[in-house]
C-alpha cells in the first residue's frame, strides 16, 4: 500500500527539562520547524561541528551556541511555558509537565497565528497534551507523542535545546538568592552537595516539598 503524503508545511516539536530536578519549575518548549529546514550558511558555520542532540548530550557551550543561532534565525519560533515548584507540589510532576506542553503549544499557536492543521505535533516521551482546554478540532489526530523523540526528530531535539537554556539561566539566577544550594552548578538537581544543604539548611521557596531526597 502507497504511503499516504504528509502535506503538512511544519512540525512542532514539544520537550521538557526538569522532571527529575528537586528545585525550580518544570519548563517546555514548543519549537516550530518549517519542513525541510536548512540553517543559513551564516549561522550553520557556527554550529557545523556541533552535531545536533539532545540537549543532555550538549555541552552548556554547545547548547548556548545552538540557541543563539536559533534566537538569531528569523524563521524559527518557540514558545516556553513553566510550572512552578508549589503546583508541581499539588498536581505531581507528570500532570505539571504536561500543563506546561499545552501552555507552551498555546503560546506557540496564538502569538504567531498557527492554524494548527498546517502542522504536525510531536512530543518527546512521557509528554501528553491536555486536549480539552485546546481550541482547535484538528489536534487530535496531528500529535503523537514518541519515546526518545529528541533523539529521532529534529524539532524536538532543537525544543529541548530551548527549554534546557532557558531554566538553566534561571537556576542560576537564582543561585543569588539562594547561595547555600549551588544552583549555579547543580540548577536544582540533586547532587551531593544540593542534598547536604537541604538537610542542614531546609527547603528553600522554589524547592519542591513532594520530592523525597536519601
Amino acid at each position: 500500500m502507497k504511503k499516504k503524503k504528509d502535506n503538512r508545511n511544519f512540525i512542532i516539536g514539544i520537550d521538557e527539562v526538569g522532571r527529575g530536578a528537586l528545585a525550580g519549575p518544570v519548563t517546555v518548549a514548543a519549537f516550530l520547524l518549517p519542513r525541510n529546514f536548512q540553517f543559513p550558511n551564516s549561522n550553520f558555520q557556527k554550529i557545523s561541528k556541533i552535531k545536533l542532540k539532545d540537549s543532555k548530550k550538549l555541552s552548556p557551550r554547545q547548547r548556548e551556541i545552538w540557541f543563539k543561532c536559533i534566537k538569531e534565525n528569523q524563521n524559527l519560533f518557540y514558545a516556553i511555558a513553566s510550572t512552578p515548584p508549589k503546583l508541581i507540589d499539588k498536581i505531581n510532576i507528570s500532570q505539571a509537565a504536561n500543563l506546561a506542553a499545552t501552555n507552551a503549544l498555546q503560546a506557540l499557536i496564538k502569538n504567531y497565528k498557527l492554524k494548527i492543521k498546517n502542522c504536525r505535533v510531536y512530543l518527546d516521551g512521557g509528554l501528553h497534551l491536555n486536549t480539552k482546554t485546546l481550541n482547535t478540532k484538528y489536534l487530535i489526530l496531528n500529535t503523537k507523542t514518541i519515546i526518545r523523540g529528541d533523539e529521532k526528530i529534529p524539532a524536538i531535539t532543537l525544543a529541548s535545546i530551548v527549554a534546557k537554556v532557558t531554566r538553566d539561566c534561571r537556576m542560576k539566577r537564582a543561585h543569588k538568592k539562594y547561595p547555600t544550594y549551588d544552583f549555579i552548578n547543580n540548577v536544582g538537581y540533586g547532587t551531593k552537595k544540593h542534598i547536604k544543604a537541604i538537610k542542614k539548611s531546609g527547603h528553600s521557596p522554589i524547592h519542591r516539598k513532594s520530592f523525597k531526597i536519601k
